[in-house]
């Protein structure tokens, strides 16, 4: 087997959970460029088949699924289909989560958006309720799967290097004026996505069910100018990601080629954390 082969996922088959997103279909068409089949799991419905739509049209097997990952039952209907039309279940990329959302309402209170003193509670409660509760959900069923094939798999957390620091609420400064403060559930969840994580592969110890985390940085999205310059002033490459940047790491860490790799964080950030 040559190192190559190691990244080769033929006759393999994913799930990527929010395979609507951006980041979501950079890891749907990593994955099935590498061979695998694969399943866009999202809300969205439509932009989830918008994924499989362009990978089918592209000769790689794909289908899509309107996931709600806060519904137990969704994500082992999830689970059922995926077994239904490719037999098997061998990768989870748990990508879903609520991007932040500033309150729509702070202006007018005088605040700036996202302020923790005033920050909604139904706000806290919707993300954690997606974000960690979600992928506590979708884990669960999914692994059940691995479990019955033979207990191995590889399965990936999508984290944020806002769960590994602080953010700096500097970066959302605009003129010398507060534009928004990034709000507290965002670090919060994504701390609690390496938690969940290391709990996992600890779990896991004694198969072959791999878990780890990927830690993007911030990937450029049709930023404004200001938060693209105060983003990219604070990392050793003084840039933002581009959307394909995550890739080569997201098909180290579902393939053969990180087999002795778990419970462990890749970071790609441009060196944001490194200063």
């Amino acid at each position: 087997m040559t190192i190559l082969d190691k990244f080769n996922l033929k006759d393999q088959v994913a799930i990527v959970t929010g395979g609507g997103g951006q980041l979501g279909f950079e890891f749907c068409k990593t994955l099935a460029e590498a061979g695998a089949a694969v399943v866009a799991a999202d809300l969205n419905m439509e932009l989830a088949s918008k994924t499989a739509a362009r990978l089918t049209d592209s000769g790689y097997s794909a289908i899509a699924f309107p996931l709600d990952v806060t519904r137990i039952e969704s994500t082992r209907e999830m689970v059922a289909e995926t077994v239904k039309q490719f037999g098997r279940l061998d990768i989870l990329v748990n990508s879903a989560a609520l991007d932040p959302k500033f309150d729509p309402d702070a202006a007018s209170k005088g605040i700036a958006p996202g302020a923790f003193e005033d920050y909604p509670l139904e706000q806290w409660n919707a993300a954690l309720n997606v974000n960690l509760t979600g992928m506590f959900l979708v884990t669960q069923s999914c692994v059940k799967q691995m479990v019955s094939q033979g207990k191995k798999g590889s399965i990936i957390n999508i984290c944020s290097t806002y769960g590994l620091n602080g953010p700096d609420q500097r970066i959302y400064i605009k003129d010398g004026k507060r534009v928004a403060f990034k709000p507290v559930y965002y670090t919060t969840t994504k701390a609690g996505v390496m938690g969940f994580t290391k709990y996992l592969a600890a779990y896991y110890a004694e198969t072959e069910i791999r878990v780890n985390a990927l830690t993007p940085g911030g990937v450029f999205n049709n930023h404004e100018e200001y938060f693209v310059k105060n983003y990219s002033a604070k990392t050793i490459l003084g840039r933002m990601a581009k959307k394909d940047e995550m890739n080569g790491a997201l098909l180290f860490l579902a393939s053969e080629a990180s087999s002795y790799m778990t419970g462990n964080n890749v970071i790609v950030d441009g060196g944001w954390t490194a200063w």
